[in-house]
């Protein structure tokens, strides 16, 4: 009787629509969190006796945080890893794994030190663990681009784990790049290795569940009280969204922003969880249109942004006017609002400066049919400004050679920003994402400011936006779906669906 009323209840919300969470607000932005909500008010872990949770994972692919790409495993990372640091919603780092922190007077070295903690077959975390993380951690795709300004970093005879890097970071936001994974130092190449987090990864009758750790050394309120979290081993995004609605799965996490995404109409509650994933467009410098300043620097005002991020994201992305999430301490809301879309604006450039009927080439890469179909509502967008647009849609190799080779006057590229928002590989001389000639010497010495004093911010992002050096769009969001009223704390932060605090903060150990 049960599984008829729920099969009733979604199809009755197949045909009227349903909205999400009661902590979430869809708005032109995205999706905003409402400070006063608390959650629900009964407690899953007390009320029907202890809390039970069925969670999502493709069992042939790797649990491995240097391995898996995949956000579907990675939303299972919170639970089994812990960090030198962790990321709040807010851009704050906060300590897991470190117990201190010590700063040069130029910001160039940082050391830190251990908490005493214990992996999940009892042994004690070392520096020779953190390590041989960070070596996997710099030789992955996933991670890589941390390390951009790390020379190296050194275990100390005195326990302590030393890092040195070329440029002064400033000390509360060098640990935003230290909340990468921490496994045991012999499984960095496992398919599952252990990590200090409060649940570990254990055999059972039916498969691999989470089974929560009795021993774990710290003592952080989790926003999930289970003791055994079931896996279920998914097959597809499709699957998982059946799962959900129909068959008891409690949560998941999908990805709007993909090709794969299966939209949900049950009922749910429903949370944002910012990825870091940076939508933009860049010119190249060889372009007849966009080389002229006046029409590069108002391309700004062309594009739509808000109905971007509606028609094709859902609402899980934040519409950026500036190089910065909006949801980080690095983006100024008054700024931005200097740069939004007035397609007017960008029109006039185009008449004013002979532009008009002048044709450009718009490359894409079109194995990313999302992007793809984001591509051509920009190219509606600017044309409608008086340009004539020739949309290349190319894949693999042939898209990667026309970047190399400037062949565009104008691309749509899509980048994980490091969580500090380091824009230094854009400016770099050969930087990773200087691609058209976006380099720029001043641009790039005023990244490295920023990142030694974060109120220089401002003044790179005017600098980047008066130059029309980048043309950003979004940054975009997982969506996270659960079960109504059974988690009552859930506050996922980037790429950390479980998030929860040690109860420390970083001025507390730093000396």
């Amino acid at each position: 009787m049960k599984r008829l009323v729920a099969l009733l209840l979604c199809a009755c919300l197949l045909l009227c629509g349903c909205k999400g969470g009661d902590g979430y607000t869809p708005t032109g932005d995205g999706l905003s969190y409402d400070e006063d909500y608390t959650g629900p008010q009964n407690d899953p872990s007390t009320e029907e006796g202890a809390q039970q949770l069925k969670l999502p994972y493709y069992e042939a692919r790797s649990l491995n945080p240097y391995l898996c790409t995949d956000y579907t495993n990675r939303a299972l990372f919170t639970l089994l890893y812990q960090g030198l640091f962790a990321v709040n919603r807010e851009y704050v780092a906060e300590p897991q794994l470190a117990g201190r922190y010590l700063v040069s007077e130029d910001n160039k070295t940082y050391t830190v030190y251990l908490t005493s903690s214990t992996f999940s077959d009892g042994t004690a975390l070392t520096p020779n663990d953190v390590m041989a993380s960070y070596t996997a951690a710099k030789e992955s795709a996933y991670y890589s681009g941390r390390f951009l300004h790390i020379t190296d970093f050194v275990a100390g005879a005195d326990g302590g784990i030393t890092f040195h890097l070329d440029t002064p970071i400033e000390p509360a936001y060098f640990p935003l790049l230290l909340d990468i994974p921490i496994v045991k130092a012999d499984q960095v190449a496992l398919d599952r290795p252990i990590g200090t987090g409060p649940y570990a990864v254990s055999n059972a009758v039916d498969g691999e569940v989470l089974q929560r750790r009795s021993d774990w050394w710290c003592s952080a309120t989790l926003p999930i009280s289970a003791e055994t979290i079931t896996l279920y081993a998914a097959e597809s995004t499709i699957g998982i969204r059946d799962q959900f609605e129909f068959f008891g799965l409690s949560m998941v996490c999908a990805d709007p922003g993909s090709d794969r995404y299966a939209d949900y109409r049950c009922d749910y509650e429903l949370w944002d969880c910012e990825n870091g994933i940076f939508l933009y467009l860049a010119t190249s410098a060889n372009s007849k249109v966009f080389s002229n300043d006046a029409v590069r620097i108002a391309l700004t005002y062309a594009i739509d942004r808000d109905s971007i991020t509606e028609e094709f994201y859902r609402g899980f992305a934040r519409s950026a006017t500036l190089p910065a999430s909006p949801q980080s301490p690095f983006y100024n809301q008054n700024l931005a609002e200097r740069y939004a879309y007035d397609g007017v604006k960008f029109a006039q450039a185009v008449k004013d400066n002979g532009m008009e009927g002048e044709k450009v080439v718009f490359l894409v890469n079109a194995e990313d049919s999302l992007r793809l179909r984001v591509a051509r509502r920009i190219k509606t967008m600017l044309e409608d400004c008086g340009l004539e647009v020739e949309l290349q849609e190319k894949t693999g190799n042939s898209y990667v050679d026309s970047l190399k080779a400037w062949n565009f006057d104008i691309y749509l590229g899509q980048t994980k920003l490091s969580p500090n928002m380091d824009l230094s590989a854009f400016f770099a001389t050969w930087g990773e994402l200087s691609w058209g000639g976006v380099n720029d010497l001043g641009a790039y010495a005023l990244s490295l400011q920023a990142l030694e004093n974060h109120g220089n911010y401002f003044t790179l992002h005017k600098l980047v936006m008066d130059q029309g050096l980048l043309c950003p769009i979004l940054f975009r969001s997982y969506a996270i779906y659960a079960e109504r009223g059974l988690i009552s704390s859930l506050r996922p932060a980037r790429d950390s669906i479980f998030y929860y605090s040690t109860g420390k903060t970083l001025e507390e150990i730093q000396e």
